[in-house]
């Protein structure tokens, strides 16, 4: 099974993230994120540049999906020459001696969780520490499986916050991480929303992210992109607010949920917040419509915000 968050790797040097459970049309949908030299080192590319090798050198990876109505990248299985799963690679840390510090500090943190009393094998390793890219600067990409032991994680990174065995992210933390994420927030409301979520801090200095992968069983359908859109409603439902794509349901007499592929976005608000989402609205072949945040990589233009202002006056 491919999952968000996986790697595959291609016989030509390219390193692949998978961003969509399963397959269409017999595709790994995913997304170019390193390409390996002739010497054997791999790079990281970022989106402009891994469009345009693959346009150029390989343009059978370039793939539109009909299930998300959007440009991909794309690899059959047959082009697979290894598959790298976030669960097994965070298994070989737990049986080998750290080979550096990031091995070393993501042990350190799978520890503290072990202790606060949440099930290890719900979970796995993503990012440049999957593929053996770490760097010095590396962060610790933690993913898990299981939506119950998630927020058993975030809860038990807010305590161990309040405790001072592990540490809020610093200004200048919360800058770099906003400038990677270029999003169409402000500084400002962008630390807010975040603050709140406790599924980022730093373990021995070194900043962690959790995210959520549920293995979805739900009917695969395929959306239309009807244009893009701007609303503020109040979210009704944010019991997947942090799955990929993050869900919020909402209040509107068209409109049944957003859906946040972007992951500045996801566990974005809480049931009875005011938002204001911008982005592509879209509808299924029933008549479904929903609005996506995230309609492209960058998701320029795109976002969801609290209306902090009128919750406070509702409130």
């Amino acid at each position: 099974m491919f999952l968000p968050k996986d790697f595959i790797e291609t016989a030509e040097g390219l390193m692949f993230a998978v961003v969509a459970q399963g397959l269409e049309n017999e595709k790994v949908r995913c997304f170019l994120r390193y390409v390996q030299n002739k010497n054997g080192q791999w790079r990281k590319v970022q989106t402009d540049e891994a469009n345009e090798l693959l346009e150029k050198k390989h343009p059978d990876y370039c793939f539109h999906s009909l299930e998300f109505d959007a440009f991909l990248h794309a690899v059959s299985i047959e082009k697979i020459a290894a598959h790298h799963k976030p669960s097994q690679r965070l298994e070989e840390l737990f049986t080998h001696s750290p080979s550096d510090e990031i091995e070393k500090n993501c042990s350190q943190l799978c520890a503290l969780f072990e202790k606060a009393g949440l099930d290890l094998a719900q979970f796995g390793v993503t990012g440049s520490l999957l593929i053996g890219q770490q760097k010095a600067t590396s962060d610790i990409d933690l993913v898990c499986y299981d939506l119950g032991t998630f927020h058993q994680a975030r809860k038990a990174v807010q305590d161990l916050i309040e405790q001072n065995v592990l540490d809020n992210l610093q200004h200048e933390d919360w800058q770099e991480s906003y400038t990677r994420r270029d999003c169409d927030l402000s500084f400002k409301d962008y630390v807010w929303h975040e603050r709140r979520k406790f599924n980022k801090g730093l373990c021995h200095g070194r900043k962690f992210d959790l995210s959520l992968v549920e293995k979805s069983i739900e009917k695969k359908r395929v959306f239309t992109k009807l244009g893009s859109i701007k609303i503020q409603t109040q979210v009704t439902d944010d019991k997947r607010a942090f799955c990929y794509p993050a869900e919020f349901e909402i209040a509107h007499e068209a409109i049944q949920k957003v859906v946040c592929f972007t992951a500045t976005y996801i566990g974005q608000a809480v049931t009875g917040e005011l938002i204001e989402v911008a982005g592509q609205l879209e509808q299924d072949e029933f008549g479904h419509q929903r609005i996506v945040v995230g309609s492209n990589r960058e998701a320029r233009g795109e976002y969801c915000l609290v209306l902090k202002n009128k919750l406070k006056a509702c409130l």
